[in-house]
């Protein structure tokens, strides 16, 4: 008898047995996927984009819980470092003919390259300033004595200023006045603590400030067609192109927009 029990349980315990190694099992897959899909997103972006791609960054985070570190900085000095190798998922560039020097060298994924945004400089002064101007031309007025703009040999909105001074006629008579930035933020810096009178610097930046801004006509300089690509060497691409996905999202436009581009 008890031999016949033990034949009819067999079968149960085993069945048993397996369930609970599928229930086992299923436990830790959504742990594993949660991991792998919001994970972390490495952005190199250009200095203009900081006040725009941080609330950008915030909203995708809200929406997709994949945290996204930020590391802002000229763009010229974003392409060298990723020459170097530098581990950056994504590189979101204020000139995508900086894009198009890494396509080259084969350092971005095929197809992920893409223009975003347009930006345009401004002429920024603090509230404070006595100093007034209607165009780029009052900038050779001697009373206006330091004048910032970011580093044109590596920041494609100092070399937009640079054109801007060149193609106004003035580049001769403010070229002693000039104090270069890193990048576009220190610019901005610059006027900000009184060290200089007036920067030139991005609209993305003075739409938002505490100072003073004027427009400089786009006629003056190139285009400032902004660009960006996934890296090659990322492994996050998946999360890189949500985050693309997103910037042309009605949401990322509206913020976009927001911050002048």
């Amino acid at each position: 008898m008890i031999s016949r029990l033990e034949t009819r349980l067999a079968p149960l315990a085993a069945f048993l047995l397996a369930l609970a190694c599928v229930t086992a099992c299923k436990d830790k897959t959504p742990a594993t996927t949660t991991i792998t899909s919001h994970g972390e997103l490495t952005v190199a972006a250009a200095s203009d984009l900081t006040p725009a791609f941080e609330e950008l960054g915030r909203a995708f985070e809200s929406t997709t819980k994949t945290k996204i570190v930020f590391v802002f900085g000229s763009t010229g000095m974003l392409t060298r470092q990723i020459e170097n190798g530098a581990p950056f998922d994504l590189f979101v560039a204020a000139n995508v003919s900086y894009i198009d020097e890494l396509e080259q060298q084969g350092l971005i994924v095929p197809d992920s390259k893409s223009v975003y945004a347009r930006g345009r400089i401004t002429m920024w002064t603090a509230n404070e300033s006595l100093v007034r101007f209607q165009g780029i031309e009052d900038l050779a007025r001697p009373e206006i004595q330091r004048i910032a703009i970011a580093n044109p040999d590596h920041a494609p909105y100092g070399l937009a200023a640079k054109q801007a001074l060149q193609n106004a006629g003035i580049w001769d008579r403010v070229q002693p006045k000039l104090v270069y930035g890193d990048n576009i933020r220190q610019t901005l810096q610059y006027a900000e603590t009184g060290n200089v009178e007036v920067a030139i610097v991005s609209l993305s930046l003075s739409i938002h400030s505490t100072g003073r801004w004027t427009l400089i006509p786009e006629n003056l300089h190139q285009p400032i067609d902004q660009g960006l690509a996934i890296m090659k060497t990322t492994k996050n691409e998946q999360a890189a192109r949500a985050f693309i996905t997103f910037i042309s999202s009605s949401q990322g436009k509206a913020i976009m927009k927001k911050y002048g581009f």
